[in-house]
């Protein structure tokens, strides 16, 4: 049963599917793990042992029948405590929101509900989810697999840890500026950032509801696209003959090439060449609009998550970590003539951009230009936190500001992953692409 714990979801469902793994004992050999994980705490913000237990007879009892719902049903994943779970206890990482617990599941949890999937419970956050380091020392913060004196990346922080330290099958995150991404990258799994307006936000906990975005922290690419189908109610697409064989790529220069630290660039070379020799056909773009877009993001990220969040955290500011709690405020001065002007001319940016990747199959970049930073450090505060803070989520911001899917693969050098950009609403396409790259990346 210990196998089962770093298994693939997919494979889960397989064995599942083929009378070796019982559901129900699948779910006690996670909860037994769970429970017994000098982490956990640090992991898990609730553990959901009578809601679990429940799914599991009741995916046990299809299978026995022959009903099995999908190849994912009887598998056992976590959820970031922004999503809505019915008396369960969902407060974003913030006491701000202690105490607070819905009285129905976030859209995407019913979804995964629906496919048979068992929820576990939920994961540890950055608080309101607006940090890329996942320090987070009003709840808890979750240890990177590689380093547990550092953090793990945020802010789906705990979703990130609760599969690389074997206590999911997966873990469902949220993406705002790179969320999904960064603590899938820091924790060598693979991480999907939807294209904003995609997977349903309903019942989730909002930051900037225009850059919001839901996706899946995995071991696989399979798996990813196989809980992107689940989180939207659609068949996955199909990954079988993916091949790089002459796949254009593009990577990314000036921006995302910046002040890379040694592993993290050489990890990005070494995957460069194996692309190369699996048949992409690679070469470097320049994309002004990048730059451009990058200076505007002050104005639109913190504008929207102060306009949503301003008056709770005024009405009880020592209930927040100070750097986040400064990062929201930053927005408090913006105008509305200042919000609306940037965000027209990010529109148009975002044309220019699309006419310039045209010819492209996806774009490359470093997942994050650093590793992990020690959280020791990190809550000594100044200007460190906020220096590895916006050094960590540069890269990532990229596919947000452009409304783009995109991927983080293991490069096989811990805690350094390799980024994809797709199209627009290409989530199809670009994880065709992923496939090949992870088989090539091995």
């Amino acid at each position: 049963m210990q196998d089962w714990l770093q298994m693939s979801a997919a494979d889960l469902g397989r064995g599942i599917g083929a009378g070796r793994i019982d559901p129900v004992a699948l779910t006690e050999a996670y909860l037994d793990a769970i429970d017994a994980h000098p982490m956990t705490p640090r992991i898990y913000s609730a553990v959901t042992h009578g809601r679990a237990r429940a799914e599991a007879h009741a995916a046990a009892a299809r299978a026995r029948l022959g009903q099995r719902r999908g190849l994912l049903d009887g598998v056992p994943i976590s959820w970031k405590d922004l999503f809505d779970s019915a008396g369960t206890a969902t407060e974003a990482g913030s006491r701000l929101l202690a105490g607070r617990v819905p009285d129905s599941d976030a859209e995407v949890l019913a979804n995964a509900t629906a496919a048979g999937m068992v929820c576990l419970g939920k994961t540890h956050m950055s608080e309101l989810a607006f940090s890329g380091l996942g320090l987070n020392p009003m709840t808890a913060t979750p240890p990177c697999i590689n380093d547990a004196d550092a953090v793990a990346g945020g802010s789906s922080s705990g979703a990130a840890a609760s599969v690389a330290h074997g206590l999911a099958a997966a873990g469902i995150g949220s993406d705002t500026g790179g969320s999904v991404r960064v603590p899938a990258a820091w924790n060598d799994l693979v991480g999907l950032k939807t294209t904003a307006g995609r997977v349903s936000v309903r019942g989730s906990v909002p930051l900037a509801a225009r850059f919001d975005t839901v996706g899946p922290l995995t071991r696989t690419v399979e798996d990813a696209a196989l809980l992107l189908a689940v989180l939207e109610g659609r068949k996955a697409v199909d990954l079988r003959g993916a091949s790089l064989r002459g796949v254009r790529l593009a990577t990314l220069q000036s921006t995302a090439m910046n002040d890379l630290r040694d592993m993290p660039e050489r990890a990005y070379v070494a995957a460069i060449a194996k692309l190369e020799g699996a048949g992409a056909l690679i070469e470097p773009l320049i994309a002004p609009e990048v730059d451009e877009a990058m200076g505007l993001a002050a104005t639109l990220f913190s504008a929207e998550a102060y306009g949503t969040w301003g008056a709770v955290i005024e009405a009880d500011p020592d209930k927040m970590f100070g750097p986040i709690r400064d990062r929201f405020r930053s927005g408090k001065g913006i105008t509305a003539p200042e919000f609306v002007a940037a965000w027209q001319r990010l529109d148009a940016l975002r044309s220019i951009w699309a006419t310039r990747v045209a010819s492209y199959d996806a774009v490359l970049m470093p997942s994050a230009p650093n590793l992990p930073p020690n959280a020791a450090r990190l809550m000594e505060g100044g200007d460190y936190y906020a220096a590895e803070n916006l050094l960590t989520l540069r890269n990532t911001r990229v596919a947000n500001l452009m409304s783009l899917p995109a991927i983080t693969l293991p490069t096989g050098v811990p805690s350094c992953g390799i980024m994809l950009c797709g199209a627009s609403m290409g989530e199809e396409r670009l994880l065709r692409i992923a496939s090949a790259a992870e088989a090539a990346l091995r």
